[in-house]
């Protein structure tokens, strides 16, 4: 049984993973949200790491971003590209 602080690390590589591949993408939060039909505030929260999105929302941020699901948990290049802390 995973504990609550790797529950709380896995939430903050995924999103920050999230936050690389959408910045890569040139979108803004708002953007983002828009394509992946959530809101602006529950895509913030899966950026840092204080939501974990649905199935379904993986799908949809997955097709919004034009990657693979699997893609979205590739965590070893969001510790090689990420150096900025900035939204």
């Amino acid at each position: 049984m995973r504990g609550l602080k790797e529950i709380s690390q896995l939430r903050d590589l995924f999103g920050q993973r999230i936050r690389l591949l959408r910045r890569e993408r040139g979108l803004t939060q708002e953007q983002l949200a828009e394509r992946a039909e959530i809101s602006i505030d529950f895509l913030s929260l899966i950026e840092r790491g204080k939501n974990s999105p649905s199935f379904e929302n993986l799908e949809d941020l997955a097709e919004a971003l034009d990657v693979t699901v699997a893609k979205l948990f590739s965590f070893e290049e969001t510790h090689a590209g990420s150096s900025s802390s900035t939204p």
